[in-house]
């Protein structure tokens, strides 16, 4: 049979790959994507626009199969335990790297007891507040902090999650006080938010946007380095008053502990190469999200990096795990 372009140029990346006796993947057997949040939401838009990529280039199956709850942690649960043949995949946000930090009894170590695959991308968190409140920029907005502190209330979709950690850098660096009031997720901290129960939130900012876009909460500054395609009227903290506020949430891919090398090096391989297209395609960008493409050991150091700032973060705010 002859060897379609894909995985001929996957063969001469992964040499170790084509030494097996079958090939990976084949095409009788089904690839599946487990996300561990409820479809509908950021994390659930990028994996399903990488699925469908990785079934166009590698002529198998795939599928995306949401598992909420628990943090992340019962999706994640999902793939730690499933065959490490690399048919079984996780594809999660930041969040998943903190779990043995946020949680009092987390069921797993994520350095440990998962195989890095890859780190597709980054996106900005987007700051946003209450319709009834009168502040329109982030300078107002921390004037208003400094001169009542009891009256801010930031929301926590997830403990852990890059809107939990940028929230605890935004006090930090602006020197400002507020409480917090944890939610299960974005959608209910952002309806509060938009109810005016809750007068702030900083979170992933593709999960904002519609609402921002239809005056139901109010857009005051993203946190990448520069304005976003998506959203360019929206200023940076940079821009606004704190220069030094820069914050990305990511997404990435992991598979079983176990898995054998050579076929974390093939999802590697086709995880780059279906960013490369999705990007090339726009289809990125439409979800704000900056394409990353790296090797395995790029993204374990990237992780590691990842979970010593958190934990520092974490740390200086006094945060407890429940």
């Amino acid at each position: 049979m002859r060897l379609i372009p894909w995985l001929a140029a996957l063969a001469t990346a992964a040499a170790p790959w084509v030494a097996q006796a079958t090939p990976f993947p084949e095409r009788d057997k089904t690839l599946k994507i487990v996300v561990p949040f409820a479809a509908g939401g950021g994390v659930d838009a990028a994996a399903r626009l990488l699925g469908t990529q990785l079934q166009k280039q590698l002529g198998v199956t795939v599928v995306v199969e949401n598992k909420a709850g628990g943090s992340g942690t019962i999706g994640g649960r999902a793939v730690q335990t499933a065959p490490a043949d690399g048919y079984t995949v996780l594809f999660s946000a930041a969040t998943h790297v903190l779990a043995k930090q946020v949680l009092a009894q987390p069921p797993y170590d994520p350095q440990t007891d998962f195989a890095p695959v890859a780190r597709t991308g980054n996106a900005p968190l987007m700051l946003v507040v209450a319709p009834s409140k009168p502040q329109t920029k982030l300078a107002d907005v921390v004037s208003a902090m400094k001169q009542q502190p009891d009256k801010w209330t930031a929301g926590i979709p997830a403990a852990g999650a890059p809107s939990h950690l940028a929230t605890l850098m935004l006090a930090r660096q602006a020197q400002v006080r507020f409480a917090t009031v944890p939610y299960k997720g974005t959608q209910p901290a952002l309806m509060d938010v938009a109810g005016g129960h809750t007068d702030m939130l900083l979170d992933s900012m593709i999960s904002l946007l519609p609402m921002a876009r239809a005056g139901k909460v109010r857009p005051i500054a993203i946190t990448s380095g520069r304005r976003s395609g998506v959203a360019p009227d929206v200023p940076t903290f940079k821009e606004s008053g704190l220069p030094d506020f820069s914050y990305d949430s990511w997404y990435g891919v992991w598979a079983p502990k176990g898995t054998p090398p050579d076929r974390v090096a093939a999802l590697n391989a086709a995880v780059n190469a279906a960013t490369t297209e999705l990007a090339k395609s726009g289809a990125l960008a439409g979800l704000g999200i900056e394409p990353v493409t790296e090797s395995v050991e790029q993204f374990r150091r990237y992780i590691a990096t990842e979970v010593t700032e958190g934990a520092q973060l974490l740390k200086a705010a006094g945060f407890k795990p429940d």
